[in-house]
């Protein structure tokens, strides 16, 4: 499920991923809040935006579908939709540009908003 918001968001997923440990056992994960906000503002809209938790071998879906996320806008991504339970989650952007932004071990247990900057 994406849900556009157009605000600008202030919290840093830096700072989180920077004290990220491992995270809670997938168990334990089920309990936790997982919907984490991205946010684009690269000045580049983001065409494709993929999450995969730790026990995944590919990338899997593309989370924005036929959307795309404009510079300036986010989305709302809840990962208790895949039923993992995991915390640990690797991002992939893919830009209008051509870029691509890989980060690797994102908790998002721990974080609420994940900013492209």
């Amino acid at each position: 499920m994406v849900q556009y918001v157009r605000r600008f968001l202030t919290i840093s997923a830096l700072a989180a991923m920077a004290t990220a440990t491992l995270g809670p056992a997938p168990a334990q994960a089920d309990n936790l809040n997982r919907w984490v906000t991205v946010v684009n503002k690269t000045g580049y809209t983001i065409v494709r935006f993929y999450a995969s938790h730790k026990g995944m071998r590919n990338w899997g879906v593309d989370h924005l579908g036929r959307q795309q996320l404009p510079s300036g806008y986010s989305f709302q991504l809840n990962f208790s939709n895949d039923r993992s339970g995991y915390c640990i989650y690797d991002f992939r952007a893919e830009f209008d540009d051509g870029d691509v932004l890989e980060r690797f071990g994102v908790n998002v247990c721990e974080i609420g908003t994940y900013t492209y900057n």
